[in-house]
């Protein structure tokens, strides 16, 4: 079992109360020495044996192993049971409480904890039970802890804990509150599937993804799930703050600084760099547990959601573009470089939308700025782009020409009729991606999203002719 490990360490070697392991074969894992004492066994009576040959021949003990067996067999069930358990020196009323080893989601086996309540059920002096009590609450807080370890991967602290601390925390059922929603997305990342051995582009997205979640628990944001390249978080829940869009806001300027490093621990190991888009919004959505009695997922659902990815989708790399609401939320000084009105699908309004690089005190973070300008090509080159729809390449070839570059911008020229923000690929290497962000008559500044690897030996090409 892949979880054995965190149960030696962090169960076993600390908790007063007995722990069984069960494997849904009914072989015994394992268990500690707080269980052999409590059953009046020998070790080497239970431990990798199976459970039917150790207790079934005990009819006395029957409700224990019936208790036991139901934890087996009904799977995905967490249990609680009082049993009475017979020992050759009389009666004892055991406490079990029963959960699950996982691996890929998936049940392998049972942890069962043992508590030896006979005392218990026989006080009548209140400063004796209270002690026990006491005793007994160290213990959930020690499984609570080993809890969270474990799952600490899978969902954020702030999840973990209100689930453990709230009676209702494993319950379906939502709740409305006013969020900020922050949508990111790598440019360019289906042309570097297509590039990358998969080991390498696995490692490089698990650094790219721990780099990023640095800086979002850094400023309170709770990472809903991974989509894809692409990453979904709130702020303001479930820990509530008032603070959560200026939060948002430092946590996403936060992020786009760390890339500087995250290309650097690329370079080094001769990978492509990496950059990032990253959309926010402010609104009401419906918060809580989503999903069925057997697979439940902590989430947001509500139309401020799919604005937060509409929004995402008109950045370029290195932007940050934040909503009117949201923007309304932010007492502090916001460094605003550009605002863009734009009528994303399935919105009928427009909406307007800023293009921040920085926030003031008390976060007091700023992007660095980069001054590299546009220069005029000696003579303007011919490629042919695509339009795309989505990802993908959208109707025939067009013609134009490219009249200025930089490495982040490009001047093309044509007849074609283009619409602002619209999305290109155009003819270079293994593909130009880029975005339309002004237009002028038959001129269009784009910004590039992604680059083949032979861009910078095609600029030297065209600035040597």
């Amino acid at each position: 079992m892949k979880n054995r490990r965190i149960i030696q360490n962090s169960i076993i070697s600390d908790m007063s109360e007995g722990v069984m392991a069960i494997r849904f074969d009914g072989m015994i894992e394992l268990v500690n020495d707080a269980a052999v004492a409590i059953l009046e066994r020998e070790r080497e009576e239970l431990e990798h044996r199976k459970f039917a040959s150790c207790f079934f021949a005990e009819e006395e003990n029957d409700p224990f192993t019936e208790c036991v067996l139901d934890v087996i067999y009904m799977k995905g069930r967490r249990q609680e049971r009082y049993v009475p358990y017979y020992t050759a020196r009389g009666r004892k009323q055991l406490r079990i409480v029963s959960s699950y080893l996982k691996e890929l989601d998936e049940p392998v086996g049972v942890i069962l904890v043992i508590s030896d309540i006979t005392e218990l059920t026989q006080m009548r002096d209140a400063v004796m039970a209270m002690e026990k009590i006491r005793k007994l609450n160290e213990s959930l807080a020690l499984r609570n802890r080993v809890l969270q370890e474990t799952f600490g991967r899978y969902l954020s602290d702030d999840i973990v804990r209100e689930i453990l601390e709230s009676p209702d925390g494993w319950k379906l059922g939502g709740q409305k509150r006013t969020l900020t929603i922050m949508m990111s997305d790598l440019r360019g990342f289906t042309m570097l599937c297509e590039r990358m051995q998969p080991q390498d582009l696995i490692a490089m997205v698990n650094h790219y993804f721990s780099e990023m979640y640095e800086e979002i628990s850094r400023f309170n944001g709770t990472l809903i799930e991974f989509l894809g390249d692409g990453m979904f978080v709130i702020f303001g829940a479930p820990v509530t703050t008032q603070t959560h869009a200026s939060d948002a806001v430092a946590a996403a300027v936060g992020m786009q600084s760390r890339m500087k490093a995250v290309n650097e621990w690329n370079a080094e190991r001769g990978f492509m760099p990496l950059s990032m888009g990253i959309g926010i919004n402010t609104d009401e959505v419906i918060l809580g547990n989503i999903g069925s009695e057997r697979r439940t997922k902590y989430g947001v659902m509500g139309a401020a959601v799919n604005l937060a990815g509409r929004i995402e989708s008109y950045t370029t790399e290195g932007q940050i573009l934040i909503s009117s609401a949201t923007r309304a939320m932010i007492r502090e000084d916001l460094e605003v470089d550009f605002t863009l009105d734009i009528t994303p699908k399935g919105v009928q309004e427009t909406t307007r939308v800023y293009g921040v690089s920085g926030i003031g005190a008390p976060y007091d973070l700023h992007l660095e700025k980069k001054t590299e300008k546009l220069r005029k090509l000696p003579v303007p080159a011919a490629v042919g782009f695509y339009s795309l729809d989505g990802k993908h390449v959208s109707g025939e070839k067009k013609p134009g020409m490219i009249q200025a570059v930089s490495d982040d911008e490009l001047v093309l020229q044509t007849e074609e009729k283009l619409s602002a923000y619209e999305n290109l690929k155009i003819d270079i290497g293994d593909g130009l991606y880029a975005k339309i962000t002004e237009k002028e008559n038959d001129l269009f500044t784009l910004r590039l999203t992604a680059k083949p690897a032979c861009f910078g030996a095609w600029m030297e090409k065209v600035f040597s002719v």
